[in-house]
């Protein structure tokens, strides 16, 4: 289980017993703790039995030599609320992390080619992971669970402990339609099924869980993918397509400014008139996850203009995540224009729970009614109330807003 670097004194967790976050933590670690103990109750042994979302992760450490995790909790029927971030985004930070945390994960090793001709287990591993619907899954392990092995990280969702299969026996299972369809294409492109699959109505989370299990794109080119890559790889070739398609629409003629304040979190955006431009930043207080040890906020900010980005940005998937919110909300809006996108990270915000937290987020962001403005100024002053960081910071660090300011056209070319 990870710590907090953070010490509380017994008498202010006397105080609030849970219920106000006194300590300024995003969630009560001792109502994790206990809920992990009794959760824990159930992961002991060798033996393994539950309903599987259906969820999978794939691992990248030894890459081309990986691993395949199928992962369960340890109850039976609907689990889907385990694999679903739509719910996620409602729950209580701590009951989000007891839930994930409690996932048990069976390991199998695999290279990342035998996805091209895969053997017996691999197309039971690839089925479930393909389900439309929860999998009863039964795992003999070669050794105990080790709670040790649990993930926290940046790009994925939290994940219980692992330990390598031994036996498993995996139920019935059932894709969607539009995926079975992507699956049995073995002359489809990769990205022309993410593309499918998109407008299917299925989710980038389900399709980057397809992409990693290599059970789409052109038969021999077909690859497992690591998770931490294939959730990435699905924002940004989702938000390419989308992209691409806002820029043919007609612009906008007003500054949407949208404000959103989530447990120790500040998401900002702002839509302004003008050819696709876009900037995605994040500020990270002292005592947030990727800032334990200073003594001043962090701010950074990656960009693009028209003609997009050659590099991977340095600010991480979360850059994709929410450039695709932001071409979903263009789209849905029937308009084109630039987006000044910014996050702030307050103290307390200390665990790292995956890209997925981003995106639904910012996505939430721009589905409420903004404040509508003529000027840039009058935007960015209306979202300068919220920030705790001084606002000449985020200014001097942006990309859009001098571009914008000064006109300059040379930048597209």
């Amino acid at each position: 289980m990870a710590r907090t670097v953070m010490k509380i004194p017994p008498s202010l967790c006397l105080k609030c017993r849970g219920g106000s976050m006194l300590c300024g933590l995003s969630y009560c670690p001792i109502q994790v703790k206990l809920t992990m103990k009794s959760v824990s109750t159930k992961l002991t042994g060798n033996s393994f039995s539950g309903s599987s979302p259906p969820g999978i992760f794939v691992g990248r450490y030894g890459y081309p030599n990986i691993k395949l995790y199928p992962s369960a909790p340890p109850e039976h029927g609907d689990t889907g609320s385990y694999e679903n971030p739509h719910e996620w985004l409602n729950m209580p930070m701590e009951q989000f992390l007891s839930m994930r945390l409690s996932m048990a994960r069976g390991s199998v090793s695999v290279k990342v080619s035998d996805a091209v001709s895969p053997d017996r287990l691999y197309q039971e591993i690839q089925a479930m992971a393909l389900s439309g619907k929860s999998v009863d899954v039964e795992m003999d392990f070669e050794k105990q669970l080790s709670g040790g092995d649990a993930i926290l990280d940046e790009h994925v969702p939290p994940m219980g402990p692992s330990a390598p299969i031994k036996k498993i026996e995996i139920g019935n299972s059932a894709p969607k339609r539009s995926v079975d369809r992507v699956h049995s294409d073995t002359d489809m492109k990769a990205m022309d099924a993410m593309d499918y699959l998109y407008k299917s109505g299925i989710d980038v989370y389900e399709i980057s869980k397809i992409l990693s299990v290599g059970a789409i794109g052109e038969g021999k080119a077909r690859k497992a993918v690591p998770t931490r890559w294939s959730i990435t790889a699905a924002d940004k070739n989702v938000s390419d397509l989308l992209v691409d398609k806002v820029k043919d629409l007609p612009q906008i003629d007003k500054y949407y400014a949208y404000v959103r304040k989530t447990p120790g979190n500040l998401f900002m955006g702002i839509l302004v008139p003008w050819v696709w431009i876009y900037e995605w930043g994040e500020a990270w207080f002292p005592g947030s996850t990727w800032n334990q040890w200073s003594t001043d906020s962090f701010v950074e900010i990656d960009h693009e203009d028209y003609n997009g980005r050659k590099t991977y940005p340095d600010i991480g998937g979360c850059y994709y995540s929410t450039r695709l919110s932001v071409a979903e909300k263009f789209l849905e809006m029937g308009r084109s224009g630039g987006a000044i996108t910014w996050r702030e990270i307050y103290p307390g915000f200390n665990l790292p729970v995956g890209v997925w937290y981003v995106r639904e987020n910012m996505r939430q962001l721009f589905n409420v009614k903004p404040e509508v403005f003529d000027t840039l100024e009058d935007a960015v002053a209306y979202i300068t109330q919220f920030m705790l960081v001084d606002p000449p910071r985020w200014k001097e660090k942006s990309y859009v807003i001098p571009s914008l300011k000064y006109n300059n056209l040379w930048r597209f070319m």
